[in-house]
């Protein structure tokens, strides 16, 4: 049994003097009785901490929190790094627990004004917070150990690209085979920029970076294709990807699931952001990082690429002041651009529009974009219901994809709200059928629905090293077969017996592609009368709407397609790629 009194004695104790003496120290020699009253010093003020402990654990029970005492708990660095120390020392908390999925972090004063900061470092990492109260005494223990972290330089969240490194990095890139010598002669601290930088030289709006079994794959999209760039050693891949997470605020050790996150480019003209998203696969994480040129104005109505009949009856639905246009096709085709420009030509002093958008790709002034967050409970369909109490004269709905979001948008449209929107349909004529599928009643549906938007993404022809090309005779009597079915309108502007089409060269404002920049190719329908009965009837489906489309005067996508190609703005091979 211990010489040295409980904790009961101390608290019976003003002054602290325990009841019992220390054993042995009576008569003992000078250094021995030294000794011994440093050893009763000290175990006076352990006693005195865990009596202090115990305080602190009743004051939470009372609470309603937890307790944890960290005078002796494990805190990791990583826990440690959660929160800066000038930040735990002025806020009186300190992160003891981190996991990709939960923080915990202690707190000496529970006060309301800790309930934003405790929020923010949920936001930062994707993690519940779960808050303990603490003892001062193991807030100071805490704030020892920041000492003890090796230092690691700060990584700004902003990744800075400079006219001088643009320079450096891809002088003399023409193609992208060049790429590939660039990317050998690089350091390992320099890939990353020159990896951007070389995506801006060739306007690619995606860079993938995916771990092979032998070798690292750099690819770029550009104008909607994959390109190889360039294959790195795969020694390099954990360095890489770490630059990367740290740069986009992504956790390094969460390497089997996914991942998003956001870096914010410098550049001397301005800024853009990269979207950044890892998916782990069977050798490693793929990254794909997504140019976002959110200050970007987009195209005019007028840029889109319409053409004749087309462009004056879309024009003319757009400018009711009621009901729906819906633009519809697969994920990259575009769907969104025609959405901003149509919003860029109804953008005038008098009219209030409202978007509800995932994620707001093109900040416009005059209009006000509201950006859904699924991880707030902040869906398309409530935040329509929110917006539509905002009195506002049109309203873009980034995607319907249940029938809340259906409905609610067919009712705004009934009751004097010009609706915009997009669904993932392969044709126009499938918009009609997807809607009645969700469960929409189809004499609220036939009423609300002005016109419907389909369209896919063709590549440009270079304007540099544009050359004629020659079809062989297969290929040229199909062109034929489909031009003959246009509406008589349409044929006025070509003879179909002296056809001429073009192709890219390849040349080195075009990275050697023979393709430039995209255009949309579409095929838009209006409600007919005969239209509205079929889908008021129980036989609707895309077949029927497409062949009734066409006999009331529908140019088809590929039909539109091959006019483009005639007039000289992309190829017959570009055309077949995406429409048939």
């Amino acid at each position: 049994m211990s010489d040295f009194p409980s904790i009961s004695d101390i608290s019976r104790s003003k002054s602290g003097v325990p009841t019992k003496a220390s054993g042995g120290s009576r008569g003992a020699k000078g250094n021995t009785t030294h000794s011994a009253q440093q050893i009763f010093a000290s175990k006076m003020e352990e006693i005195t901490l865990k009596e202090k402990e115990i305080l602190v654990a009743e004051e939470a029970r009372k609470l309603g929190m937890p307790h944890i005492d960290l005078s002796a708990f494990p805190v990791s660095a990583e826990a440690l790094r959660a929160i800066p120390e000038n930040q735990a020392r002025a806020e009186g908390i300190a992160c003891f627990y981190f996991t990709p999925e939960e923080m915990r972090v202690g707190v000496v004063e529970p006060r309301s004004e800790l309930d934003d900061v405790l929020y923010q470092l949920g936001e930062r990492f994707h993690a519940t917070v779960r808050p303990y109260l603490m003892s001062p005494h193991s807030l100071e223990r805490v704030l020892k150990l920041y000492g003890n972290l090796p230092i690691v330089k700060p990584i700004s969240k902003d990744f800075i690209i400079t006219d001088e490194d643009l320079e450096k990095y891809v002088a003399g890139v023409d193609n992208l085979q060049s790429l590939e010598e660039s990317f050998r002669n690089v350091t390992i601290t320099d890939i990353l920029t020159l990896v951007v930088a070389s995506a801006l030289k060739v306007n690619a709006t995606d860079i993938h970076i995916e771990a092979e079994q032998d070798d690292i794959a750099v690819r770029y999209r550009i104008d909607g294709i994959l390109h190889d760039v360039a294959h790195l050693p795969k020694e390099q891949w954990q360095r890489f990807v770490s630059r990367i997470k740290l740069l986009a605020a992504l956790k390094i050790n969460v390497t089997d699931r996914p991942q998003d996150g956001r870096v914010t480019l410098q550049l001397s003209g301005g800024s853009l952001d990269i979207r950044v998203s890892t998916l782990p696969t069977i050798h490693g994480e793929s990254v794909v990082m997504r140019i976002l040129h959110s200050g970007s104005k987009g195209v005019s109505f007028d840029e889109l690429g319409l053409r004749g009949t087309v462009y004056e009856e879309l024009k003319r639905e757009i400018l009711r002041p009621n009901g729906m246009v819906i633009t519809t096709g697969p994920t990259g085709s575009g769907k969104t651009t025609t959405m901003y420009a149509v919003l860029h030509e109804l953008n005038k002093p008098g009219v209030k529009i409202i978007t509800l958008e995932d994620p707001i790709e093109i900040k416009m002034n005059g209009i006000n974009q509201s950006q859904v967050d699924a991880s707030h409970d902040y869906s398309f369909a409530k935040g329509l219901r929110s917006i539509l109490r905002q009195d506002p004269d049109i309203c873009m709905v980034g995607e319907i994809r249940d029938l809340e979001t259906a409905e609610i948008a067919i009712q705004a449209a009934l009751t004097g709200h010009l609706m915009l929107s997009t669904i993932h349909t392969n044709s126009a004529a499938g918009v009609i059928p997807r809607f009645l599928s969700m469960g929409v009643k189809p004499f609220l549906l036939a009423p609300a629905l002005n016109a419907v938007i389909g369209q896919r993404l063709v590549r440009r022809i270079c304007e540099v090293c544009k050359i004629e090309e020659t079809l062989d005779p297969e290929r040229l009597a199909r062109v034929k077969g489909i031009l003959e079915a246009l509406p008589e309108k349409e044929k006025l502007s070509f003879d179909l017996n002296n056809l001429h089409f073009y192709k890219g060269a390849g040349c080195s404002a075009c990275s050697g592609l023979g393709y430039k920049g995209r255009i949309s190719i579409y095929e838009i329908f209006h409600l007919s009368k005969e239209i509205e009965e079929v889908i008021l009837s129980s036989k609707v489906s895309e077949y029927t709407i497409q062949e009734m489309a066409v006999k009331n005067g529908m140019v088809t996508m590929v039909q539109d397609g091959l006019l483009k190609a005639l007039d000289k703005i992309t190829t017959i091979e570009e055309v077949f790629r995406v429409a048939e």
